[in-house]
């Protein structure tokens, strides 16, 4: 995992010597638990929880955290009325290991198989275990998830025209409505509960990532069919005028419409909220927006002056406000804990000619951050992160260090369960921050992009790493390098100032407990 550090030979005695250190022996540092929450709630007070779920969205795209050059009025109202964390992190920076992580509690890079999935990969998380659905399904919750899954579907050899399982069903979600992967990857159908929703059994469907199957047209070959084209790879079968990554034939009456997903997506997210009105319910929407391919509704054209991108902040802060006006009309806001956040940090080309670059003017994604999707530096995984219960949180800002893959923990507090010792192996409860209740969360944090970097306080420290500094293809810094990087992120946000030649000791420290949580198997303590 780790390389042998080199440092330039201007660098002090001390920095030059700290490699020698680190290769004799690291020092085991022992590790301490996020403080406790708050009591949970008795069982006629708890919360309605609505989760959603954002693609690619960066900490600087929407207003409460910065933007100008779009608007988000829905989300901007979350942040009024509730807390705006602005030390918050996916567990990943990118969207399979951070669902993965969001749902299990358990750091994706401790599980072989949670990188980025096909389209055909099979489910990642195992059948029966502890997740966050499972522990709100066994506290009495209604449990859904509508939008992007990603995470996996059957058992690696799936059949799309039968009965499709595993799922989410088998790990706590009474409903869901999925898209299996992305936008950009095939099969472009959606799958409710255990089937293809509206496939006609005389025109199956077939997939496959390695050859191709049938004689659907695919862009690399017939690029005059395309509506959008691509800038990198996505070249692929053809579904609505736009090539994909992967191969796919039948199911042509199943086959989305980009431009409707949206619309789609959200009237199930509203139909479930109305259909459990009565009683707790859980709601994971993870819609796709901003993820490419970028070709939001025509309502929404237009919007910004971003072009594609600019225009999809738009429609999904229109999905949140959707949210909210059912949650108003219902008479449910004020018992209902509403959790927005982000998968991952920003990309702007991630594969197609979307006019992303060209018209991105003064907006910056990231805000202050450097990196995106796909880096080990703070633009990576720190993403816009918002807490709305209007009978519970009182209004702020709040600069707690936490994470989504403390949500497993924290809400099973939240909902009276005890999670079994060997569950969420990183999870920790950090309810009494989530609710505003205490100025104090984690006093670690692993940000994982391919490699791992550990946060402890205001430090931050980057191991050697090997790898491209630089992903050509969507011009984002990866954070990786031959040389330790430490920065202190309360000074320096933009990791710009690297300190670790000024700071051996603390190099050397951070390195030390970083191996050790990175090999121990898990960093929750247990009682």
């Amino acid at each position: 995992m780790f390389t042998t550090m080199t440092f330039p030979c201007s660098r002090t005695t001390a920095a030059r010597g700290l490699a020698a250190h680190l290769l004799a022996g690291l020092t085991t540092i022992g590790l301490t638990a996020g403080p406790g929450a708050s009591s949970a709630l008795s069982a006629d007070s708890r919360p309605n929880i609505v989760l959603v779920y954002a693609d690619d969205l960066g900490y600087g795209d929407v207003g409460c955290y910065g933007a100008t050059a779009v608007a988000t009025p829905a989300i901007d109202r979350l942040a009024q009325e509730g807390i705006r964390f602005t030390d918050a992190y996916a567990a990943a920076a990118t969207c399979t290991p951070s669902r993965y992580a969001l749902l299990t509690g358990e750091y994706a890079f401790r599980k072989r198989g949670t990188g980025v999935l096909s389209g055909a990969a099979g489910m990642i998380i195992e059948p029966g275990r502890t997740t966050v659905p499972s522990v709100l399904q066994q506290a009495g919750y209604r449990t859904a998830v509508v939008g992007k899954w990603h995470l996996g579907l059957g058992d690696g050899s799936l059949d799309w025209n039968v009965e499709i399982k595993p799922g989410p069903r088998e790990i706590g979600f009474d409903y869901s409505f999925l898209v299996p992967a992305t936008g950009d990857r095939v099969p472009c159908v959606y799958v409710e509960n255990s089937g293809v929703v509206g496939l006609d059994p005389t025109d199956p469907i077939a997939v496959s990532y390695g050859r191709k199957v049938g004689t659907d047209p695919i862009g690399a070959e017939h690029p005059e069919l395309l509506k959008m084209h691509p800038s990198h790879g996505h070249d692929r079968t053809i579904v609505n005028g736009v090539s994909r990554i992967g191969y796919m034939t039948g199911g042509n009456a199943a086959r989305w419409v980009d431009e409707d997903m949206a619309d789609v997506l959200t009237e199930r997210a509203v139909r479930f909220i109305e259909q459990n009105r009565e009683q707790p319910f859980f709601l994971y929407f993870a819609f796709h927006d901003i993820h490419v391919p970028r070709l939001p509704n025509r309502r929404f054209v237009g919007s910004t002056a971003m072009g594609p991108r600019g225009d999809a902040i738009v429609q999904a802060d229109w999905c949140v406000g959707e949210i909210l006006a059912a949650l108003d009309r219902l008479g449910l806001a004020g018992q209902t804990l509403i959790i927005f956040t982000s998968d991952n940090g920003p990309v702007v080309d991630d594969g197609y000619q979307d006019q992303a670059v060209e018209r991105l003017g003064a907006h910056r994604p990231a805000g202050v951050l450097r990196g995106g999707k796909y880096s080990r530096f703070e633009g990576g995984t720190r993403v816009p992160f918002l807490v709305r219960w209007p009978n519970r949180v009182r209004p702020g800002t709040s600069a707690a260090l936490v994470g989504q893959v403390d949500l497993l923990a924290s809400l099973a507090r939240l909902s009276g369960q005890s999670l079994p010792p060997d569950a969420g192996p990183d999870s920790q409860d950090l309810l009494a921050a989530l609710l505003g209740d205490s100025a104090i969360g984690r006093d670690h944090l692993i940000e994982h992009a391919g490699a791992l970097a550990l946060r402890e306080g205001d430090w931050k420290y980057l191991p050697p790493a090997a790898g491209a500094t630089v992903i050509r293809n969507v011009n984002i810094e990866t954070g990786a390098g031959n040389f330790p990087q430490l920065y202190d992120l309360h000074r320096d946000p933009g990791e710009t100032a690297n300190l670790a030649a000024d700071y051996p000791d603390r190099v050397l420290a951070m390195h030390a407990r970083l191996e050790q949580l990175r090999t121990q198997g898990s960093s929750r303590r247990t009682p």
